[in-house]
């Protein structure tokens, strides 16, 4: 089969792929997104689909439901949530396991079949960006850390680590930047391998492979991948190692794109002398499939929103079901709270954007928003773009709102810079067709109203930047919130998304 890198224009961040039988699995994280942990299903690692949900909702904090009531922390959990799951097929049984940086846990969910149900498991311990190993024997180890990288041994059931288990160091790097993390780990043949990421100051990203004949060690290895995808100063890492159905061995990686994310990329390699060996990242892929026939549900998805959503829309952090309603006039959307902008609103419902370029089109019908109430589509990250149909004392008009950045990737901090309206514009009437237009290889959004019979530009085209206060690429959601009462609702119909492929 053909196919082309990224496998994925989208962010799909620090994925794990597992196979059981036909079929490769993969999982990726999900931060403050739910459902969570999303799994999608490929034969050939490079056409993927949906597959599952692990968890609706973890339930862990008020601060996943946007109810923090801590002062001197966040309400919300941008930045932080799901993280970098290991996703394991053993003795008949899928295994997910990964952390969540808001409550300190790791977490531990099984099913029989990939398509769930998943259930949650005992787990103690915080095992940072974790690779799980069943081993040949029934022990099982776990490979993590953050500049230290450890592998501990487990409890058969893996809810504890072991009493006099394993517990021996691969690597210690105190890189101001990034350390070696993203762990992921393999037996094979004489060989325990670990795969991690690293990132020094002026370096591109890296994959590295560290090596034992024992899970005790001593460990051995370093860098052997720090390749960029179409020369863009970002490096293709963190992942690890598939084996293929005609025998052959490909990394699973991702690498850093800008605002649309981190994106999915195949490496095939070859093993010499015990080691893994690459010299270039390919732009055009030739991979094997076990089901050469089989037609891939796309990841993103136009809906009519009447009477229920498609499986691909996630809420930005757990919903409050209590303010949602669908019938056959559209999704309705209530607001409980008073908020300033998209990312404050609870109930926000996103997709992933997909690069280099797409569009997303609605219908809002705000005949039922209160006063100061902002309806309508947002290009979601911290320095977000909104338009939303608004009611004022006098009758109706267009907002648009940005939060700015002076384009300082990878910040953790949100942006300095306040929210502000940029521009408004009276309209005639409380049903209004919105429409985001978003252009990934310049990393902007440009918002549209269908006014009259075209569309009409509304602001300037919105610069996007990817941050570390988000920690996830741009996502184009549908809001509402309110300003000065809460109570009054949007109704959300006639969605459409369009992705103009390379």
């Amino acid at each position: 089969m053909h196919g082309m890198n990224p496998v994925i224009y989208a962010d799909f961040p620090d994925p794990d792929v597992v196979r059981a039988g036909d079929a490769f699995y993969m999982i990726s994280t999900s931060m403050h997104m739910f459902p969570g942990a999303q799994i999608l299903r490929s034969y050939d690692l490079m056409h993927w689909e949906h597959c599952a949900y692990v968890y609706d909702r973890l339930g862990e904090t008020p601060r996943q439901r946007m109810e923090g009531s801590d002062p001197t922390q966040p309400r919300h959990i941008y930045g932080k949530g799901m993280w970098a799951a290991s996703l394991k097929y053993h003795d008949g049984v899928f295994h997910a396991v990964f952390t969540s940086n808001d409550t300190g846990h790791s977490y531990h969910y099984t099913a029989a079949c990939p398509e769930g149900p998943w259930t949650r498991q005992p787990m103690e311990g915080f095992w940072y960006d974790p690779g799980l190993l069943f081993d040949d024997d029934g022990r099982v180890y776990v490979a993590h850390g953050n500049r230290h990288v450890r592998v501990t041994e487990l409890t058969a059931d893996l809810s504890h680590r072991k009493d006099d288990g394993v517990e021996s160091t691969v690597v210690i790097d105190d890189n101001p930047r990034l350390g070696w993390e993203g762990s992921h780990m393999l037996h094979l043949g004489e060989w325990y391998y670990v795969f991690c990421i690293h990132w020094a100051p002026e370096e591109l990203r890296a994959m590295g492979c560290f090596r034992a004949h024992t899970p005790e060690g001593p460990w051995e290895g370093g860098k052997f991948m720090e390749l960029p995808l179409e020369g863009r100063h970002d490096g293709v890492a963190q992942g690890g190692p598939v084996r293929l159905a005609d025998g052959s061995w490909a990394l699973f990686l991702f690498q850093d794109h800008g605002a649309v994310g981190r994106i999915p990329v195949v490496v095939p390699f070859q093993w010499v002398d015990g080691w893994p060996a690459v010299d270039h990242v390919p732009k055009a892929l030739d991979l094997p499939s076990f089901r050469p026939e089989h037609r891939y549900t796309p990841l993103f998805t136009s809906d009519d929103l009447k009477d229920g959503r498609s499986v691909l829309w996630q809420w930005n952090h757990e919903p409050h079901p209590e303010l949602v309603a669908s019938d056959e006039s559209g999704l309705h959307i209530t607001t409980d709270r008073l908020a300033n902008d998209c990312t404050e609103a609870v109930n926000t419902l996103t997709q992933r954007c997909f690069g280099p370029r797409m569009a997303a089109e609605v219908t809002v019908d705000g005949s039922a928003l209160k006063v100061g109430d902002h309806a309508g589509l947002c290009a979601l990250q911290g320095c977000f773009s909104q338009l939303g149909l608004t009611r004022t004392e006098d009758g109706w008009a267009l907002s648009f709102m940005t939060r700015e950045d002076a384009n300082a990737p990878y910040a953790i901090a949100p942006a300095a810079e306040p929210v502000a309206e940029r521009e408004r514009i009276a309209v005639p009437g409380c049903i209004v067709r919105l429409r985001a237009e978003f252009d990934f290889n310049a990393d902007t959004v440009q918002m549209l109203c269908w006014i009259g019979e075209s569309w009409q530009k509304v602001g300037q085209p919105h610069h996007l930047v990817y941050r570390l206060d988000h920690f996830m690429g741009c996502r184009v959601g549908l809001f509402v919130h309110a300003t000065q009462e809460s109570g009054g609702s949007a109704c959300f119909r006639d969605f459409e998304y369009t992705n103009e492929e390379e």
